[in-house]
């Protein structure tokens, strides 16, 4: 551990796509500045952003004026010519979004009208023919064509976007660094981390899973809370991998505060089906198991948690039946797949995804970036924050220009 004082102008907290975005965006505009990103695991995008399904999301979900709406679709555009620019693995692949019910065409079109007004190119109401054109085995009464959707390697994103920090500036990635307190001074805050500690004149946070505890520590106040959801993965067999192209969901419910399960084809090779969403017991928790009393005890000492479970405890108890049975998870598949058998799926990996609730057990469903003094806190960004992190970047940067009156030299 180092007891040396490292001075920058700016420390990003967060090594996540957001956070990694917003520094890279910040020193765009401010090319002379030194800044340091802190990250507490020993590599770039280890949560959320690591344990994505590494869709390209188009916008066409997202309520037209708000912060998703304008930044997925930006940002989509911009981080597909990032991943040409810098040889990121991705694909334009497209996607369908299938109806199965009658009762789902009427927030099918609402969807449909929403990517419309978001200004969401290359959509288009497909019949059930077309949809077999595209994805054979699955079964529809009509759905949507989303062909500026993709899939890319995020982890990937986030690796380039540290190495042009580290060698188009002054600025410096730190791993195995996590931030523990912050005392302030009057023209710097310091930040004791288990490596030293850092000190700058301006503080960003982007801590995703984290995000509400560090924007606390920092001084932030906040109603809100962040809530875990793990979501469990199917991977497709090879039998199985033959039943699927590209991308399909399912129209969502939207008595839910989720898309459903899914099938994903992925970057580098293989498809995907999931996720369920299930509240988890520990925030950085990868499986099904996995405790900890410490976010246990806060989870369930916020009243907003309650609240929330009281909203949609029968979908949680669906999800839950989902988590532990492979033929319940199955059946589910069914229902875009239905000659789908279980030699077809095999149990895969795990992601946990950030919720921030408000205390009337409200999920906050839009981006939330809030200053406090010489801070910036990033305290939501729920999917599509990975699609539209260079957009996000750059609405960090210009909150970080107006509220820190950043200058160039």
């Amino acid at each position: 551990m180092s007891t040396e004082k490292q001075h920058f102008d700016v420390i990003v907290v967060g090594g996540g796509c957001v956070g990694l975005a917003a520094a890279y965006k910040i020193n765009l505009r401010h090319p002379h500045l030194k800044i340091a990103l802190l990250e507490k695991e020993d590599r770039l995008s280890p949560h959320q952003t690591g344990h994505n399904s590494g869709v390209i999301h188009s916008g066409i979900y997202y309520k037209p004026g708000s912060w998703k709406a304008k930044n997925c679709v930006e940002g989509r555009r911009e981080l597909v010519q990032f991943a040409k620019d810098h040889k990121i693995a991705h694909d334009i692949c497209g996607k369908i979004i299938a109806a199965t019910d009658e009762s789902e065409l009427p927030h099918m079109h609402k969807v449909f009208a929403n990517g419309q007004a978001n200004g969401v190119e290359d959509i288009e109401l497909i019949d059930s023919k077309r949809i077999k054109e595209i994805e054979p085995y699955c079964e529809s009464i009509g759905g949507i064509w989303v062909g500026c959707t993709g899939i890319i390697d995020f982890p990937g994103v986030t690796v380039k976007l540290g190495e042009l920090l580290e060698n188009q500036f002054q600025s410096k990635v730190f791993l195995n660094t996590e931030a523990k307190n912050f005392v302030h001074h009057q023209d710097r805050t310091e930040i004791i981390t288990n490596r030293g500690t850092f000190s700058a004149k301006h503080i960003v946070t982007c801590a995703g899973l984290q995000s509400d505890r560090i924007a606390k520590k920092e001084g932030q106040k906040s109603d809100a809370a962040i809530v875990g959801f793990r979501g469990d993965y199917y991977d497709l067999t090879e039998k199985g991998r033959s039943k699927v192209r590209n991308l399909i969901y399912p129209v969502p419910n939207p008595q839910f505060p989720f898309l459903g399960v899914h099938f994903t084809r992925m970057i580098h090779g293989g498809v995907e089906c999931g996720p369920n969403a299930v509240f988890v017991f520990k925030r950085e928790g990868y499986s099904k198991t996995a405790f900890s009393f410490k976010d246990t005890a806060e989870a369930f000492t916020f009243g907003g948690t309650w609240k929330f479970f009281g909203k949609h405890w029968r979908f949680g108890l669906d999800e839950y039946r989902g988590a532990f049975s492979k033929n319940y998870f199955l059946k589910r598949l069914h229902k875009l797949i239905p000659t789908l058998e279980s030699d077809d799926i095999v149990a895969s990996r795990c992601g946990v995804r950030a919720m921030a609730l408000g205390p009337e057990g409200s999920m906050i469903d839009d981006f939330k970036i809030e200053a406090n003094g010489n801070a910036i806190h990033v305290l939501n960004a729920p999917s599509p924050a990975a699609t539209a992190c260079l957009s996000i970047g750059t609405a960090i940067e210009e909150m970080a220009t107006e509220k820190f009156g950043l200058v160039n030299v």
